[in-house]
């Protein structure tokens, strides 16, 4: 996405991938597409809406920030799930979530917020910690409707609205100059826009549905923690990027209360509670 994001704009990036991601998904579940239900449609959207806000803000983030800590602080989105449940669902929670949380908040300080002061903070790792909040909405809204709902809606719809607002996106934002369009065409533009709409759109997301039926949202985001340590070595070897040691020390903060909080203070799947939408 970094790579890319140099030579097109950030929803137009999102336009070509997530409507590329979508075609095949439509072929492949053309058969259960026909038999969704009102209620099917209504949850695909709403988890259809987390989703392009997170990757809007998300997306306009790694524009700039750097990869590495683009992934660690939507790793936050973790801890983030359980403080959700309490705070908008009345769901207990033991104290070693909130001690999580709290180490993982003092964490996001040290890695994005410069020894200059908060003054300096960086514009993308702003927008990138909305997109936390919405991706902790996202897997807590898949893991309440895929036990009760078309598992091909949701992985369909969910993508089919991240590409209908981003490609609606496109010429609003171009004609009120918040975002021109440009689009250079080239080969780290089209590998990122390509390896992204297939493998981590058409393949990952409907695996991600399927998956939370068999799990809960914690134990998900249990394993999501495990992609920012991934990101970090990726962005080390392919972009050179070398985190210091002030950010270094945020990063271990929250991985730590992520591994607090999931592991000693779990709470209740999800789906065995009232969430509306």
């Amino acid at each position: 996405m970094k790579n890319a994001l140099a030579d097109i704009s950030v929803f137009a990036y999102l336009a070509f991938r997530f409507t590329l991601g979508a075609l095949p998904m439509a072929w492949i579940y053309r058969s259960d597409l026909r038999k969704l239900s009102r209620g099917d449609v209504r949850a695909g959207i709403i988890v259809g809406l987390c989703m392009a806000g997170g990757y809007a803000f998300q997306t306009a983030g790694i524009a700039r920030t750097t990869p590495s800590k683009a992934a660690f602080i939507t790793g936050f989105s973790v801890v983030l799930i359980p403080i959700l449940l309490a705070i908008v669902w009345r769901r207990k929670i033991s104290v070693w979530a909130w001690g999580g949380a709290l180490a993982s908040f003092v964490g996001l300080y040290y890695l994005t917020v410069p020894r200059q002061g908060i003054s300096d903070l960086n514009r993308g790792d702003l927008l990138v910690m909305g997109c936390a909040v919405l991706y902790a909405l996202q897997i807590i809204y898949i893991e309440r409707y895929s036990a009760a709902h078309s598992l091909a809606g949701l992985s369909f719809l969910q993508v089919a609205v991240t590409a209908s607002l981003s490609l609606l996106a496109v010429p609003v934002l171009h004609a009120t100059g918040l975002e021109p369009f440009y689009i250079r065409s080239t080969s780290a533009m089209w590998t990122g826009v390509l390896l992204t709409a297939f493998f981590t759109t058409s393949l990952a997301y409907p695996l991600l549905v399927w998956a939370q039926r068999h799990t809960t949202a914690t134990n998900t985001a249990l394993i999501l923690a495990g992609e920012p340590v991934f990101a970090a070595i990726t962005s080390y070897f392919m972009v050179h990027e070398r985190l210091g040691s002030r950010a270094l020390m945020g990063a271990g903060l929250i991985l730590a209360g992520i591994l607090v909080a999931e592991l000693m203070g779990r709470v209740p799947a999800a789906a065995n509670h009232s969430i509306d939408a």
